[in-house]
C-alpha cells in the first residue's frame, strides 16, 4: 500500500517538474522574444507591413433637379507590372520557357492594339527589357486609362491569371467628370487637381466638407510575395447634392447668353432664372471673353458682381415714393429737353441729342428709362429728408444679406446719409435714385423683382435642394421668405403696370413676344473706374434687363447683364433684352402647358412670315423647305429683295454693282454688311433686325472707307 502510495506521488512530482519546466521554458522564450530577440522581429515585421495610410472616400455626385448627373467622380488608373513576381518566372508545366515569354507576344498585342501608342514589337522589346532587369515597377502606358478600359485590360493574357501571377500593378486615380461638359461649370464649380484639396470653388467648395466624405484606414501588408492594402477601417463616401438646376433651361440660357454676347463682341455677361413661387435657381450663365475671342466662364459674376445696377433700380426708387404716398403714377414730370443740372452737375436723359421728352407722367419715366424724369420725381419728394428714401428700401430689405449656395457672393451696398462712415453728398440722392452710387450684385436685383412678380413676397434665391446619401435626405433646403411684402398691394398694381408698360411702349419694345407676355425694365449705365471717374480711356456701359413672364402668371424671373459691347449702341433693351425675349420664349415652349383657348389666339398671326432679302440662292432653299410660294425674277443678279403678302413672297433683283451703293434696306444685317463692305465701305449698326434705313443713298458714288450707317429694326 505504502508502495502504490510512493509510486504516485513520484509520478506526480515527475509530471510537476515537467509542467514547471515547460512553463519555465515558454516565459523564458517570452521573455526572449520579447526582449533579446526584439530588434530581429521588429525589422522582420518592418519588412513586411507598412505604416498606416489614410483610405479616400469617394466624393459625391451633383445632380441637377430632375436627376441628370452635373458632377461625379471615376477612377482612373496608372498601369504598372512588378517583374519581380515569381510566377512570371516560373516555367509552365509540359514547357520549357517561363510564363513570362510564353505570353509577351500576346500581351504585347494586346496592349498595341488597346492603347495604340506603340506597336506590337515596341511593346514586346520593352516588356522584355523590364523582365531582364526584374523591374519592380514598370510603367506599360505613360496615360491614365479609364475604368471600362481597365476592364479590358484584365482580360489580356497573362493579366487574366490575376496579379499575383501576372504582376500587374494599378494606381487609382479619382477624377472629375461633368457628363454636360462645361453647362453651367461655375455654379457647379471645379475641384483641385490632387482631389485631396477638394473643391475649389461653386458648389463644389460650398458642400465640400458633405461631398468629400470622411476617409478610412488601411494597412500596406506583405502576403504571398505582393503588397497588399488591408482595410482597417472603410472610409464613409462623400454626400450627394441634388440642386435646383434646370438641364434643358441651363442650356436655353448659355446659348442664348452667348449667341448676343458674341453678336456684340462683349467683355463679360451673365444671366439667371428663377421659379417664381419656390426661388428655385433654374440657370446661371457667367461668361467672359478670352483673350482668342472666345467665351467661357471664368467668374461668378451673377453674384460676385457688386457694380451699379443702373437703372433697373428705377423701380425700387419710384416703388418707395409711391409706396410713402409721396407721389402718383399719374402726376407729371418736366424733363425738359432731356438734361437737367442737380448742384452743378448735368443730369442727361438717353434722347438728350433729340430734345428730351419733356412733360411726362412718373409712370412714362419709368417707361422711357427717363433719368431726368425718374430723378427729379425722387429728390422732389425726398429732399428734405433723404434718410427717409433710403430707410425705405432698408425696409424692402434690398440691403439685407442673403445667404447663397455659392462662396465669394457679394452683397449689397445701399449708404445712408447718416452712416460717417459713407461719403454722403448733395447729388447722392438723384444719382442713388437712378442706380448710381449704389452696389447691387445682379442676383439681389433678381430677387426684388421677383418680389414683384411673387405678388410682393421676396424670398431668397437658391440652388441646392437637398444633400442625400445612400438615397436617403439627411438634410434639405426649402423656400425662405425675407420679406412678406416689400409694398403695399396697391402700390404693387402700379408698378406691375408699369414694368408692362416698358415693354408695350417704352425702352422694352424689342422685349415684346407674341409668343408669351413679359413684363421688366431695361438698365443701362456707364461702368464706374472708381477714382479714375466714368468716362477715363474712353466711356464703358453695362446693359441689364430684368423681367419676368408670362406677365399674366409669372412662371420665371429672368436677369441679363452684359457688360462693355463692342458693336452697336449700348441699349438694355435691345442687347440684354434679347436675351431675355429668347429665353422666354423658348422655356415657354418647353416647359409651360399651353392650352387650346390660349393657342386660338395667336390662330390671327399671318401664315406667311417676313422674309429678308439677300443672296438668291440662300432664300430659295429656305422657301423651297417651308413649301412657301415666291413670285417673281432676280434676272441677272445674286441677290434679291423681297416683299411678302398673306401667300406668297415677291422677290425683285437688286443691283450691286462696285461703282455704287447697294440698296441694302430690307436686308439682315450680316448680307447688308457684306454687301457694303465688299465694296470698300465701313458699316455702323443700330438697332436689331432687318435694315430699315442707310445713311448713303443707294445709287450713289462709293468712297473707299467711308462710313454707312444702317438702322435695323
Amino acid at each position: 500500500m505504502n508502495n502504490d502510495r510512493r509510486d504516485i506521488l513520484l509520478r506526480f512530482g515527475i509530471v510537476y517538474v515537467i509542467i514547471l519546466a515547460v512553463a519555465a521554458a515558454i516565459v523564458f522564450k517570452i521573455i526572449d522574444i520579447q526582449y533579446l530577440e526584439r530588434p530581429i522581429w521588429m525589422k522582420l515585421a518592418s519588412r513586411l507591413t507598412q505604416a498606416d495610410r489614410e483610405a479616400p472616400a469617394n466624393r459625391g455626385n451633383i445632380f441637377a433637379a430632375d436627376g441628370e448627373l452635373l458632377a461625379s467622380t471615376l477612377p482612373k488608373y496608372y498601369l504598372y507590372m512588378d517583374m519581380r513576381s515569381d510566377a512570371l518566372h516560373d516555367t509552365i508545366k509540359n514547357h520549357k520557357k517561363p510564363l513570362f515569354y510564353e505570353k509577351v507576344d500576346s500581351l504585347a498585342m494586346s496592349l498595341s492594339r488597346k492603347l495604340g501608342d506603340k506597336s506590337k514589337d515596341e511593346y514586346k522589346r520593352s516588356l522584355i527589357s523590364a523582365f531582364k532587369r526584374v523591374d519592380k515597377r514598370f510603367l506599360l502606358y505613360p496615360y491614365l486609362v479609364s475604368f471600362s478600359d481597365m476592364q479590358q485590360i484584365r482580360k489580356f493574357p497573362l493579366f487574366n491569371l490575376g496579379k499575383i501571377k501576372s504582376g500587374l500593378c494599378e494606381e487609382v486615380y479619382a477624377r472629375r467628370v461633368r457628363p454636360f461638359g462645361d453647362l453651367g461649370s461655375r455654379t457647379i464649380g471645379d475641384i483641385y487637381g490632387d482631389g485631396a484639396r477638394g473643391g475649389k470653388n461653386g458648389i463644389e467648395l460650398a458642400f465640400d466638407s458633405l461631398l468629400k466624405g470622411k476617409p478610412g484606414v488601411f494597412s500596406r501588408q506583405r502576403i504571398a510575395g505582393r503588397w497588399e492594402n488591408v482595410v482597417a477601417v472603410p472610409p464613409e463616401n462623400g454626400a450627394d447634392i441634388f440642386t435646383t438646376l434646370d438641364v434643358s433651361i441651363q442650356d436655353i440660357t448659355e446659348s442664348s447668353l452667348l449667341k448676343e454676347m458674341t453678336a456684340l463682341q462683349a467683355n463679360e455677361g451673365c444671366a439667371v432664372v428663377m421659379e417664381v413661387g419656390t426661388g428655385e435657381i433654374k440657370a446661371v450663365a457667367n461668361l467672359g471673353r478670352l483673350p482668342d475671342g472666345s467665351y467661357a466662364e471664368r467668374r461668378n459674376e451673377a453674384f460676385a458682381d457688386q457694380g451699379e445696377p443702373g437703372s433697373t433700380f428705377k423701380v425700387a426708387s419710384i416703388m418707395a415714393a409711391l409706396d410713402d404716398g409721396l407721389i402718383s403714377e399719374n402726376d407729371t414730370v418736366d424733363t425738359g429737353n432731356g438734361l437737367y443740372s442737380f448742384f452743378g452737375q448735368v443730369m442727361k436723359d438717353h434722347n438728350a441729342d433729340r430734345g428730351g421728352y419733356h412733360k411726362i407722367s412718373v409712370a412714362q419715366a419709368i417707361w422711357y428709362s427717363s433719368n431726368v424724369g425718374v430723378s427729379k420725381a425722387i429728390y422732389n419728394a425726398y429732399k428734405n429728408n433723404p434718410g427717409a428714401f433710403v430707410d425705405k428700401l432698408y425696409s424692402m430689405k434690398l440691403n439685407q444679406r442673403m445667404h447663397f449656395d455659392i462662396p465669394g457672393a457679394g452683397r449689397p451696398h445701399i449708404k445712408h446719409p447718416n452712416d460717417k462712415n459713407s461719403i454722403w453728398s448733395n447729388t447722392s440722392l438723384p444719382w442713388m435714385s437712378i442706380g448710381y452710387e449704389v452696389g447691387m450684385p445682379p442676383i439681389y436685383t433678381l430677387a426684388f423683382y421677383n418680389a414683384i412678380a411673387n405678388g410682393g413676397k421676396m424670398i431668397r434665391p437658391y440652388l441646392v435642394r437637398s444633400v442625400q446619401r445612400d438615397g436617403k435626405v439627411i438634410k434639405s433646403f426649402t423656400t425662405e421668405t425675407i420679406n412678406e411684402a416689400i409694398c403695399k398691394p396697391t402700390t404693387l398694381t402700379k408698378i406691375k403696370a408699369m414694368l408692362e408698360g416698358v415693354v408695350t411702349s417704352g425702352t422694352g419694345k424689342s422685349v415684346a413676344s407674341p409668343f408669351v407676355k413679359i413684363a421688366g425694365k431695361s438698365g443701362t449705365a456707364q461702368i464706374s473706374k472708381g477714382s479714375a471717374g466714368y468716362k477715363s480711356n474712353g466711356v464703358t456701359h453695362q446693359v441689364s434687363f430684368c423681367g419676368y413672364f408670362p406677365a399674366d402668371n409669372p412662371r420665371y424671373t429672368v436677369i441679363c447683364v452684359i457688360r462693355q459691347p463692342q458693336i452697336g449702341i449700348a441699349s438694355g433693351g435691345h442687347m440684354a433684352g434679347a436675351v431675355v425675349k429668347d429665353i422666354a420664349e423658348l422655356v415657354y415652349a418647353k416647359k409651360i402647358t399651353v392650352t387650346p383657348k390660349e393657342i386660338a389666339k395667336t390662330n390671327n398671326t399671318p401664315k406667311i412670315p417676313a422674309v429678308k432679302g439677300g443672296n438668291y440662292n440662300e432664300v430659295q432653299t429656305v422657301l423651297s423647305r417651308l413649301a412657301i410660294n415666291f413670285m417673281g425674277d432676280k434676272g441677272n443678279y445674286k441677290w434679291i429683295q423681297t416683299l411678302s403678302d398673306a401667300s406668297s413672297v415677291q422677290i425683285r433683283p437688286m443691283d450691286n454693282r462696285r461703282n455704287s451703293v447697294p440698296n441694302v434696306v430690307g436686308l439682315g444685317a450680316k448680307d447688308a454688311v457684306y454687301l457694303l463692305e465688299n465694296i470698300g465701305l465701313r458699316t455702323q449698326l443700330v438697332g436689331r433686325g432687318k435694315v430699315v434705313a442707310q445713311s448713303l443713298a443707294a445709287g450713289a458714288y462709293p468712297q473707299k472707307g467711308q462710313t454707312v450707317i444702317l438702322s435695323l429694326q
